[in-house]
């Protein structure tokens, strides 16, 4: 049998959530003169990057109804990433017509996804055009769908496997491959190489039941451990075997590897023994499943006060304001700030600034953007862009470029809420190459063991090459965090260059497609904190909590020049 080729690492996109929209409708106004209206309710998304909304879908009339409960469901696509607006619009069905402007018109609500998401289930008022009146209400419920959560987890080693190695013993690693209907085999999950050893021990795997066999238990698996080669594309069988999930989780299961070459020998016994050292079956609870239970997303900005932006009066500043349009820092913060506010249930953040010289002559790299030592907090974004514009006429742009004192400072609230309630996301924004590279990562180390992410957006063009050494310092890179013995958890740092968006144009397509690249990895490093921790979603809702009533505000440190 011919053997097959991988390309390292093997690797699946994960698509986007889907999530089935319920809609009821209560107390609806009636346009029927002989009997009551007949309800249809239109869902309309906007289009990403645009203001245009067009049609996604339409329930089912109900007839003789101002009270409906539609059967029919909406099944949209759901991503974290981008604002997704919604527009509920309510009709009295009045024709056959497919055409909005033909049916009789009974009030409307327009949402973001994300609001709908983080609240599961919400009752809002029907808006009518050019009307004060009452249009009853609407009740909208939302909820993940997925085919099978289930994830098998288990930790695998081998024993006594065949020597394939003319100057070594194995570099070996596991396949696992899916039965198909028409009997072939397809991958779903490779291990990683254990390099000379002919007794690997394997890290712990997390496999999507639904990847491994649909659901079906008893579907047959195989499973092929290889001798890793260099080159590959050669990689050599040292053997197989079969099984299914059902036997996995046995206690004490073990296989013996068969090499099919060797089959016909009279003395060959096995090309030596895979064993389940542990297993256990877990739920791979989705981003909506903790939303939906009240875990908070918190969001926090820190701004870029260094000297390098050029003075705010200067047009060619990247801190200029004027009444034309949003400056760099103002657009990043737009962008992003749109789209978390959704699930943050105060919706007051807390804004930091560094690198700046402050009214009193001090320079701090952790000052409160609203100047107000006791309270960082802003009412909503529209009050983070406020408190930025009036710091900005009042703050001097000073330096240097300092990250640590921002990053540690988020990093004491997520430090004293661990136990999944919390998340914590930092968004910096900043023109310059980052000056105190060590502590930084030192910083960043440490926050990639809490419930907690960093977003870094670039403005201006000067060159960020230097942020390449904050992902060698997450690959656990030696010479990049001088010398630490303690590498980092996770990957919890994503940055963006915002020039590479301004080349869109249309401001609109600005703001969604950066907002899209910069939050884009927030869900999965959610998640990877969550399993890690093997933290579940609460049972019961959690209650709305705001972070100000949280640990105590740590007072921002004011280093001197």
């Amino acid at each position: 049998m011919a053997q097959p080729v991988y390309n390292f690492p093997l690797q699946t996109s994960i698509p986007a959530s889907k999530v089935e929209i319920s809609v009821a409708c209560r107390d609806l106004m009636n346009k029927d003169v002989t009997s009551k209206s007949d309800s249809v309710c239109v869902l309309y998304v906007c289009e990403f990057g645009s203001t245009n909304f067009v049609e996604f879908g339409r329930t089912e009339e109900i007839k003789d109804s101002l009270n409906p409960d539609f059967v029919k469901k909406f099944i949209i696509e759901y991503r974290f990433e981008e604002q997704q607006k919604l527009r509920f619009l309510v009709i009295d069905a009045d024709s056959e017509s497919s055409s909005i402007k033909k049916h009789d018109y009974l009030g409307e609500y327009e949402c973001s996804l994300g609001e709908l998401v983080s609240q599961g289930a919400t009752t809002s008022p029907l808006r009518c055009k050019g009307s004060t009146q009452n249009c009853g209400s609407i009740i909208v419920r939302t909820e993940e769908v997925l085919a099978c959560n289930d994830v098998l987890v288990m930790k695998l080693c081998g024993i006594k496997l065949d020597k394939k190695d003319t100057f070594g013993k194995s570099d070996p690693f596991l396949v696992f491959y899916k039965c198909n209907e028409d009997q072939s085999f397809t991958a779903v999950h490779k291990s990683e190489v254990i390099k000379n050893t002919l007794n690997p021990s394997w890290r712990e795997m997390r496999i999507p039941v639904s990847s491994l066999c649909n659901g079906d238990v008893n579907r047959t698996l195989k499973v092929e451990c290889y001798d890793w080669d260099s080159d590959g594309s050669s990689h050599d069988l040292i053997g197989m075997f079969t099984t299914n999930v059902q036997e996995l989780q046995q206690a004490n299961s073990s296989f013996e590897l068969k090499n099919p070459k060797k089959a016909d020998k009279k003395k060959y016994v096995n090309s030596g023994v895979v064993k389940v050292e542990h297993v256990r079956m877990v739920k791979d609870y989705g981003f909506l499943d903790y939303i939906q239970a009240g875990v908070q997303m918190n969001f926090t900005v820190a701004i870029d006060f260094t000297q390098s932006n050029g003075h705010p009066s200067d047009p060619r500043s990247l801190h200029y304001i004027n009444n034309v349009g949003l400056n760099q820092y103002a657009t990043a913060l737009q962008s992003v700030g749109n789209i978390i506010q959704d699930y943050d249930s105060d919706k007051m953040f807390p804004a930091l600034g560094f690198g700046g010289k402050l009214p009193d002559g001090s320079v701090s790299h952790e000052f409160f953007l609203n100047l107000n030592p006791g309270n960082p907090f802003c009412a909503g974004i529209g009050g983070v862009m406020h408190a930025y514009q009036s710091a900005i006429r009042s703050v001097a742009l000073w330096g240097p470029t300092n990250f640590a004192p921002v990053i540690n400072h988020v990093a004491r609230f997520a430090a004293a809420m661990r136990d999944g309630t919390n998340y914590f996301v930092l968004l910096i924004i900043t023109d310059g190459v980052i000056t105190d590279m060590p502590q930084t990562v030192q910083a960043v180390i440490e926050a990639s063991y809490l419930p907690m992410s960093i977003i870094i957006v670039g403005v201006g063009n000067a060159d960020f090459s230097a942020m390449e050494l904050l992902d060698d310092a997450l690959k656990g890179n030696e010479s990049a965090s001088e010398g630490q013995h303690r590498t980092a958890q996770r990957d919890i740092v994503q940055f963006v260059p915002l020039r590479d968006y301004l080349s869109l144009g249309d401001s609109h397509m600005v703001h969604a497609r950066l907002a899209k690249a910069v939050l884009a990895e927030v869900p999965d490093q959610f998640l990877g904190y969550m399993r890690r921790h093997n933290i579940e979603p609460p049972k019961q809702r959690l209650a709305p909590q705001s972070i100000s009533s949280g640990p105590p505000m740590p007072q921002p440190s004011v280093p001197q020049m």
